[in-house]
């Protein structure tokens, strides 16, 4: 099985230059006019892909921090959150998000490959999307993904007893949702934007959050990991040690079945929302690591 490094808090800045932190206007309500032009192309292309019952506005440090580090970034809300529309039923699966995603960069006029990068169940759309479209896909970052279809009973990962995924009930995923978000270390700063995309999720599309938690829980993309790494597409997959949600067991099936050193971070479930710091450096070394870095400085 592929080992785990351990990364600091330390982000380091790769000086790429300035650029725009980019929404879609018309997934994020509110949004300017002025964002609504095509996106210009740029030294390293980013779509983020935000987790489940939340929204690209909770991301807004790690946003930021990307766009220091000189990229430009697309951050949609995926169908059925902060206020867009679901997916019709017969395409709310991993598949019908990455067609999603694929339109999405064809309506900004994006046509080349960008690195996208996915929290959660964004990181299995992120996957899929690799898989489904390898010609959108520069490099892939998979924190906290999932797609590793196991986990275990409190205390039976000492003892080798895992169990699928499909197993665990939703009430069970709700609750270390709320538990996750309540333990961040910096929650006074952070909770307003959560609440204020988790709140009106929960309230206003129920049945999207629904569907989309039951597919997510019966999630089994180790074959597209494999997929994804014969091709030779970076991959870099990420965890942190305190993330309730999605075990240590499910990070490491998709490192092995891509072939990748895993990298494990402080922190629970949210912790790029806690710590953008350090979701730069991993962001930072994940494309110093997959060659995006050197031809970014040599454009």
């Amino acid at each position: 099985m592929a080992s785990a490094q351990c990364v600091s808090s330390t982000a380091e800045g790769a000086g790429l230059g300035t650029v725009l932190v980019r929404q879609d206007a018309h997934a994020v309500p509110g949004t300017p006019d002025a964002l609504r032009e095509p996106y210009p192309a740029g030294r390293i292309s980013v779509l983020f892909l935000h987790g489940w019952g939340i929204g690209p506005q909770s991301y807004r440090g790690a946003l930021a921090r990307l766009e220091m580090i000189g990229c430009e970034v697309m951050a949609p809300a995926q169908p059925g959150f902060a206020g867009t529309r679901s997916l019709p039923a017969g395409e709310c699966g991993f598949a019908g998000y990455a067609r999603w995603a694929a339109r999405y960069l064809d309506d900004l006029d994006v046509h080349e490959p960008v690195v996208v990068v996915g929290h959660s169940f964004g990181g299995g759309v992120a996957l899929q999307l690799a898989h489904d479209f390898p010609e959108r896909v520069r490099a892939a970052v998979l924190c906290n993904s999932v797609g590793g279809p196991v986990t275990w009973p409190s205390g039976a990962a000492r003892s080798g007893s895992y169990r699928p995924m499909s197993e665990r009930p939703l009430w069970e995923w709700g609750r270390e949702f709320g538990s996750d978000l309540l333990r961040l270390p910096v929650i006074s700063r952070v909770l307003p934007p959560v609440l204020g995309e988790a709140v009106p999720n929960i309230i206003q599309n129920p049945l999207a959050l629904w569907r989309v938690a039951s597919f997510v829980r019966r999630a089994d993309l180790l074959a597209e990991a494999a997929v994804v790494a014969y091709r030779g597409t970076p991959l870099t997959v990420v965890w942190s040690d305190r993330d309730r949600l999605v075990p240590h067991g499910s990070f490491a099936a998709l490192c092995e079945m891509a072939g990748t050193t895993g990298v494990v971070v402080p922190g629970g479930h949210g912790w790029l929302i806690a710590d953008p710091d350090v979701f730069a450096d991993v962001f930072v070394r994940a494309m110093a690591g997959a060659g995006v870095l050197d031809e970014a400085l040599g454009a």
